[in-house]
């Protein structure tokens, strides 16, 4: 999935609002810490693009910067 951070917390946890998958696009999908952990950065800001993988409950697990490769 593909989306735009709207929030990033001091706790590294966030939230970002879906486009990819269209049938999910609008959709705003909370992040916890550990989620943002594997991804290995420091920081979002509000307005990155992310591509965020899901478990098959649909949990966040990880949060990545997004690019033309996904």
């Amino acid at each position: 999935m593909q989306g735009t951070v709207s929030i990033f917390n001091e706790d590294t946890s966030g939230e970002a609002v879906l486009d990819s998958p269209p049938e999910l696009s609008g959709r705003r999908v909370s992040f916890d810490a550990a989620a943002f952990a594997v991804s290995g950065l420091r920081f979002l800001r509000p307005g990155q693009r992310v591509s965020l993988e899901t478990d098959e409950a649909g949990t966040v697990v990880a949060v990545r910067i997004f690019t033309m490769r996904e």
